[in-house]
């Protein structure tokens, strides 16, 4: 019975076939984010995250989670700090410097 309806429901679930008087879950999205890139008052998130200073750590490979919190962080990225510039964790944003001891 179940697998009868499947064609019925995966054509419903399908944004190019959104029924008539319904908009697809792209223009959705790009119209709340110019919506929300209009407000000049609130900053951006590459705003807000380039504010944090670089974290300074001991060693060359920093694990990054984004937040001590798992539910609220990202998959651990490992970041080589072998270069002299900030190193920048391709998921959150913050930025890496190893704290060099002379």
């Amino acid at each position: 019975m179940a697998t009868r309806q499947l064609p019925r429901l995966l054509k419903t679930l399908d944004p190019f076939r959104a029924p008539l008087g319904t908009r697809a879950i792209g223009s959705l999205v790009s119209d709340h984010t110019a919506k929300w890139m209009q407000d000049t008052r609130k900053k951006s998130p590459m705003e807000l995250i380039n504010e944090v200073p670089p974290i300074k750590v001991e060693g060359r490979i920093v694990a990054c989670e984004g937040h001590s919190n798992p539910a609220l962080g990202h998959p651990i990225e490992f970041i080589c700090l072998d270069l002299e510039a900030p190193a920048v964790c391709k998921y959150c944003g913050l930025r890496y410097v190893q704290n060099h001891h002379h």
